[in-house]
């Protein structure tokens, strides 16, 4: 990875601050966006300090304006894109008949569409180099979780995408790799917006037993190297449940809406 100029979404916490610090560590060069400029400045300082060569970048990626800024941004500095890392997200926890429109859409606006404008903008520069477009999905992106039925969608809709994506770029020289985590100790539960859209504040869940964000960066930049298609995270909560929701998908429903009703203060019950 060294040399490599690498972007990464969401990039001041969890997952996204775990590969900055990866990849600094292998001698990439980072351009780093988040709507949370001030903790991208620090983080960017630090990682300066170390000698690593750095750009932290204020982004909605919600706002095709600030996609835009951010690659052009990122090609006039260092020249070239080699990597694309779509980590940016939100999430949601509510049932759809309680949820506002809203909410959906802002979920949606923010992980798809994030997604597909910073592609979109970066592709010229991906073909060029024929890079890597690495979308961070989720093991819902395969199977429904009751709750969270706006995040589900857009995991899904970031899956259809980028899989389209591959096939249009058999004969380009692009990787495209779909990362799907299981649940990953972070802040994404805490900022996670409720039926009214107002964060949740509190996770329902024991981060202290999910898999940890560096181990998360590990297994997503090892795919890049091996340009994998696709990586799906843990065992237990990632393979064998996707596995399972291909032959029992009835089964399947019943454990997931079992154990999410056993959350603190779950939507249903």
């Amino acid at each position: 990875m060294k040399d490599k100029v690498v972007i990464i979404t969401g990039a001041s916490s969890g997952i996204g601050l775990a590969l900055t610090k990866e990849f600094a560590r292998r001698g990439a060069i980072l351009s780093l966006a988040a709507r949370n400029i001030e903790a991208l400045n620090v983080i960017s300082k630090d990682l300066m300090l170390q000698g690593n060569r750095v750009i932290a970048i204020q982004t909605d990626v919600s706002n095709p304006n600030d996609c835009l800024s951010l690659i052009r941004t990122t090609v006039k500095t260092f020249g070239k894109i080699d990597i694309l890392i779509n980590n940016a997200g939100l999430s949601m926890r509510a049932l759809f008949k309680d949820v506002e429109l809203e909410v959906i859409k802002k979920v949606i606006d923010v992980n798809f569409w994030g997604t597909v404008y910073c592609t979109k903008f970066a592709m010229p520069y991906l073909l060029a180099s024929k890079g890597s477009v690495v979308g961070i999905s989720s093991v819902v992106g395969y199977v429904g979780l009751p709750g969270r039925v706006g995040y589900v969608a857009s995991k899904f809709a970031i899956n259809g995408f980028l899989e389209t994506l591959r096939t249009e770029n058999l004969k380009t020289g692009l990787h495209v790799l779909v990362a799907a985590p299981g649940f990953t100790a972070s802040n994404v539960r805490k900022s996670a917006l409720t039926a009214n859209g107002t964060p949740q504040g509190e996770t329902p869940r024991d981060e202290n037993k999910m898999m940890k964000p560096e181990i998360v960066a590990n297994h997503i930049i090892k795919a890049i190297k091996k340009r994998k298609k696709k990586i799906i995270l843990t065992f237990f909560e990632g393979k064998l449940t996707v596995f399972m929701n291909k032959w029992f998908p009835s089964l399947v429903s019943r454990v997931a809406y079992k154990r999410m009703a056993k959350e603190p203060d779950s939507p249903f019950s």
